[in-house]
């Protein structure tokens, strides 16, 4: 806080719109009042001089504390690199939790089982994500022998940790967010693949299944193999391979849930494997760890880098030389955050300073791409993407190399791989990671991770009714270079998203300007692939599949990954779920379309749970029960005392008709937009600040906006019969990184 005051001194800052919105929304420290007390010029400099005071530990550095906040806060501000969100929430407050991703373990107990729980609660609440394996759990009807009762399964605890992240709101700006990991190999496998068959299930978690090559050969040559008990690894039963895989792959095809993780390939490149297996990753699957382990995480804009002027090879289009000297101020600035950061709990203090790994990654790959004249969708692409993370990683290790001479290796060093083959020393036991940024990229202003751009062009609601065209500038310069700009173009690129049938542009610009549904899953795969060559940890990537994708296809992908090294893969098929992402006008219009034509009515289940608000009315006190499912109103019912039978007949007609609409997956924004301000003859006033209801209408109007309309926990605003829309702005969410992000204000139910 103190840093901030010294702001005036540092140059002005350029933000774009969006990252105005998002800074202030998101990331200023604010009073008790919501008022912020910095500026993005305080931001920037607070978590520069709070990492950068680190350095004072380490008589041998080149650099003053100051020489080093000055660089942390050009480099940053810049828009060079990034550090996870996390750092830039936490760095230099009272909190000091910097780390965005954490694992912990769940035994097989009822008090290890309830000590994740806690841990857990205690991580979403200083703002990081969690990722577990429930893959030591015994399976459902195993005899507990303490007590002579009977388990309930994995399962059934994964419902419990899904419940107590609903009630945690990380931080005051971050949900959240959980990977949950059970082995192939477990009894339980089935009912795990299968578990979000009804959709808002389990909706805090991520869901991978951990396949094993012994699983892999199997299906290979379609043979069955066998379910183990955990602890024991007595063979409980068997399965065949195959058909394990075909489920795996369907209910991919229907949800995107489960994705995959490679276990054996994951652990192979564990650094430290005399600490014990890897068996979970952090919540967006790109960063497996040990149990208690937690990674820090940073990303680069590969599109700062690009050199204009003619290029003879595409490399010749980025400054080498300034991209180095970015990863070794990036390296010692993720080292600095270990040192920085208050972790959550002794144990993971420990384990964290014991390794000290840090995560380096990218974004802005689809942008340099554009910048370079390089379809994403080719191979000059893949050879690119594998000089570039090359680079960084060995530029990287390079820079951790210089550190360990400044400071010591990471403590872990003598027993770790490194050591067993002569390399090193190192002060970090991983360099990188391409972990998601769709935050970060928006702040910086370029693509997202190593992601294709999801529309070259869309329309952004600004204030009531008016609507902002918003194009990528690259893809702007393009069409004006070609003497094709126009606002009317920009209209139908708006609409469609995507530029590939519009066959009067010039063939050049149609194939450098492909977006993520342009591309075919392969080519999304293969660049996964080439970016997990040259990274330490894994890769968060989406391979984006249309709507009319078959289950080959997705089976295919599966195989690739597993051949190409991947140490996992997630797939989303477009419209997959009921309630449908869309990122352009013309979907939305089919999705409006829809919606006005469909009839369907969500079946009742047998048991819901509900609330009940008494509200005064006119007619005497009114009782309004909210049963939910998903945590989503499902049906409402209004009953009033002694008001005879005419005011009870139209309370309960207007519930039913209420109960209709939700369940016809109408949003509760709709419905109180038409209900609320009826008037009635006997208006009352609330207690307290609740003000006038002036009708049965208005009084049921006033239930629903305050349960779901002003609460400041964000959910999904689902319409379920058409586009899923942020709760916050309202735009339209897109899939991509493994989770639901809004491209306008960047909240992400995954953290």
């Amino acid at each position: 806080m103190v840093a901030a005051k010294r702001t005036s001194k540092l140059p002005s800052l350029a933000l774009n719109p969006n990252a105005e919105v998002v800074l202030g929304k998101r990331y200023f420290l604010k009073d008790f009042d919501g008022k912020p007390l910095e500026d993005a010029r305080g931001l920037f400099w607070r978590v520069a001089s709070a990492v950068a005071s680190e350095e004072g530990k380490y008589g041998e550095s080149p650099y003053t504390a100051d020489e080093l906040a000055r660089e942390f806060y050009t480099v940053m501000t810049n828009w060079k690199f990034l550090p996870n969100s996390p750092t830039l929430m936490n760095a230099g407050t009272d909190l000091g939790q910097l780390s965005a991703c954490f694992v912990l373990p769940v035994g097989d107990s009822i008090e290890e089982i309830f000590d994740a729980v806690k841990h857990a609660a205690m991580i979403h609440k200083s703002g990081g994500g969690t990722g577990f394996s429930f893959s030591r759990l015994r399976p459902k009807d195993s005899r507990v022998g303490s007590t002579g009762g009977v388990a309930s399964g994995p399962l059934s605890f994964l419902r419990i940790f899904n419940t107590a992240t609903e009630q945690i709101k990380q931080g005051g700006t971050r949900r959240g967010a959980n990977m949950g990991i059970l082995r192939v190999d477990h009894p339980d496998i089935l009912d795990f693949i299968k578990a979000k068959e009804r959709e808002g299930e389990f909706n805090n978690f991520n869901l991978s299944v951990g396949l094993t090559e012994e699983f892999m050969k199997a299906v290979e040559k379609d043979e069955e193999y066998p379910l183990l008990m955990p602890g024991s690894g007595e063979e409980k039963s068997r399965l065949k391979a195959r058909e394990v895989f075909e489920l795996l792959v369907q209910k991919a095809w229907e949800s995107g849930d489960p994705g995959i993780v490679f276990l054996d390939r994951i652990n192979r490149d564990n650094p430290t494997p005399d600490q014990g297996d890897m068996e979970s990753t952090n919540p967006c699957g790109e960063q497996p760890l040990l149990p208690y382990e937690a990674c820090n995480l940073g990303s680069i804009n590969l599109s700062a880098f690009f050199k204009p002027g003619t290029a003879n090879a595409p490399e010749d289009g980025i400054d080498w030389e300034e991209l180095r000297r970015v990863v070794h101020l990036a390296v010692r600035f993720l080292d600095n955050v270990i040192d920085a950061s208050r972790f959550p709990l002794d144990r993971i203090a420990e384990t964290v300073h014991t390794n000290r790994k840090i995560g380096l990654g990218v974004m802005g790959w689809a942008d340099l791409l554009y910048l370079l004249k390089i379809p994403y969708d080719s191979q000059a692409a893949l050879n690119l993407a594998e000089k570039v993370m090359g680079f960084i990683r060995e530029e990287g290790r390079v820079g951790s190399q210089i550190l360990a001479k400044e400071r010591g290796p990471f403590p872990a060093y003598p027993t770790s791989i490194f050591a067993q083959k002569g390399l090193g020393p190192y002060r970090n036991a991983t360099v990188t990671t391409i972990a998601p940024t769709g935050t970060l990229s928006i702040i910086a202003g370029c693509s997202s991770g190593i992601e294709p751009l999801f529309a070259l062009c869309f329309t952004r609601n600004v204030m009531d009714g008016e609507k902002l065209v918003e194009v990528n500038p690259y893809f702007e310069q393009a069409l004006k270079d070609a003497s094709c700009h126009s606002p009317k173009l920009m209209e139908s690129v708006a609409a469609k998203g995507s530029i590939a049938s519009f066959e009067y542009l010039p063939e050049d610009i149609r194939k450098v300007f492909v977006t993520a549904m342009d591309i075919e899953p392969v080519w999304h795969l293969r660049m996964q692939a080439a970016f997990q060559l040259y990274t330490d940890n894994a890769v968060s990537k989406t391979v984006n599949l249309p709507a009319d994708a078959t289950q080959d296809e997705i089976r295919r992908i599966y195989w690739m990954a597993y051949e190409l090294g991947c140490k996992g893969v997630t797939v989303y098929r477009d419209g997959c779920k009921s309630a449908q992402v869309l990122s352009t006008g013309e979907g939305s219009r089919e999705a409006e379309e829809s919606a006005d034509s469909a009839s369907h009515v969500r079946a009742r289940p047998d048991v819901v749970y509900g609330f009940t608000q008494k509200v005064a009315t006119g007619h005497g006190l009114m009782y309004v029960t909210i049963n939910e499912v998903d945590g989503h109103p499902f049906e409402v019912f209004a009953t009033i005392g002694k008001s005879g039978r005419s005011t009870t007949a139209k309370a309960e007609a207007i519930g039913r008709l209420i109960s209709l609409a939700l369940r016809s997956g109408i949003e509760v924004e709709q419905i109180v937009k038409q209900i609320k301000g009826i008037g009635g003859e006997v208006p009352v006033f609330q207690r307290g600040k609740h003000g006038q209801v002036q009708s049965i209408p208005d009084g049921i109007a006033w239930v629903l906006e305050n349960r779901y309309l002003k609460s400041k926990n964000p959910e999904y605003v689902v319409n379920g019969l058409g586009a899923q829309h942020c709760p916050e702005c309202d735009e339209i969410l897109i899939f991509q990184e493994g989770c639901h992000i809004c491209p306008s204000c960047a909240f992400t139910k995954c953290g």
